[in-house]
């Protein structure tokens, strides 16, 4: 797996994103403005350059359902949707996610950084789970 982070929001993500650019050391998909603007547009961004580099991502809406939603689509996404470090540690290691999905308007910078930082420190496990995982495709 590649070491590339991307992020991604739309209008309602874009403030908590600004503040987890830097954080995450993640490359910016867009969206560029608090101006309204479609989710999908961005969670297929996003996808499609997690697919083509096997890297992983963020992607941050309002509630994260609708970028989370557009995101499992894509054939090879696992997208998930956490409020909790726990909840991305457990997306990682069972489901090897490899998108991870944040709702702005749900959860604040301190509970959006453990997300992160789980996600990005733990491993899939593998084992039973990789059969389970196999499934989804």
């Amino acid at each position: 797996m590649s070491n590339t982070l991307y992020i991604a929001s739309d209008h309602a993500g874009f403030a908590l994103k600004a503040e987890l650019i830097e954080f995450a050391q993640a490359q910016d998909l867009g969206t560029h403005s608090a101006e309204r603007c479609d989710y999908p547009d961005f969670a297929n961004a996003l996808a499609e350059r997690v697919l083509k580099e096997n890297a992983r991502g963020i992607l941050i809406c309002g509630s994260g359902i609708g970028m989370s939603i557009a995101a499992n689509r894509h054939k090879g996404i696992r997208a998930a949707l956490c409020t909790s470090g726990l909840e991305a540690e457990l997306a990682r290691k069972h489901n090897d996610a490899n998108v991870l999905c944040l709702g702005a308007r749900l959860i604040g910078i301190d509970t959006a950084k453990e997300c992160v930082q789980r996600f990005l420190n733990t491993a899939f496990e593998g084992g039973r789970h990789a059969e389970r995982v196999e499934k989804l495709e």
